[in-house]
């Protein structure tokens, strides 16, 4: 099984300067999947679904401390 880094395309992408820079990053993305062997392939969209769960709860967590902090 492979581990599969999404934070660091994540994070790249978060700092990308342009729309352009972007989307390379996506595309780097893109062929890092298409490369994979299939069963590769459903691991990778495993641990892709994963992250995302836990980033967006993450950004919610955050989300609701900056509102709750407003509100005082």
């Amino acid at each position: 099984m492979s581990e599969f880094n999404f934070k660091q395309f994540h994070i790249r992408s978060m700092n990308a300067s342009s729309a352009e820079e972007r989307a390379s990053i996506n595309q780097e993305l893109k062929d890092l999947y298409a490369s994979l062997a299939p069963e590769d392939q459903k691991e990778f969209n495993e641990q892709l679904q994963t992250f995302l769960v836990k980033e967006m709860g993450r950004l919610r967590s955050d989300y609701e401390a900056i509102k709750g902090g407003m509100q005082e």
